[in-house]
């Protein structure tokens, strides 16, 4: 099993933002399943929101559906936040095997691509858009 957290960068891992909603399952330690949003992840953690905050440091089983899968992982909570319908509470990789990691790691890499894409057929700020089709010609 592989410890993200222990591998350190010399930058920040990429992360990405999910706009839709993503569901997310946090297990405790008693066995209890608490379901959660995912709003941003990495390869080393991410953003949930949640309806009562974690206490932070404790360490969960997480589940997160990706795209071509499902990543199983055990994560650290850290210090939440206040959020608009519940808590933002940020996590940590602490324990991922290594193909749950590619498979997270190609999900990012694969949004990445999409969001650069899209925006680069957006226009410019500051362009304006064709007043008439032959303006756009």
């Amino acid at each position: 099993m592989t410890n993200p957290s222990r591998t350190r960068l010399s930058t920040r891992a990429p992360r990405v933002n999910f706009w839709g909603s993503v569901s997310a399952t946090l297990q405790l330690e008693n066995g209890r399943l608490l379901p959660a949003k995912l709003h941003r992840v990495s390869v080393t953690g991410g953003l949930l929101e949640l309806a009562n905050y974690m206490e932070e440091r404790i360490s969960v089983g997480l589940t997160l559906p990706v795209g071509s899968g499902v990543v199983h992982a055990r994560a650290q909570m850290l210090f939440p936040m206040r959020g608009v319908n519940g808590y933002l509470q940020p996590f940590r990789f602490t324990d991922i095997r290594a193909e749950q990691l590619h498979i997270l790691d190609r999900e990012i890499t694969t949004l990445l691509s999409q969001t650069i894409a899209s925006a680069t057929n957006r226009p410019v700020l500051g362009s304006r858009p064709p007043q008439s089709l032959l303006e756009s010609l």
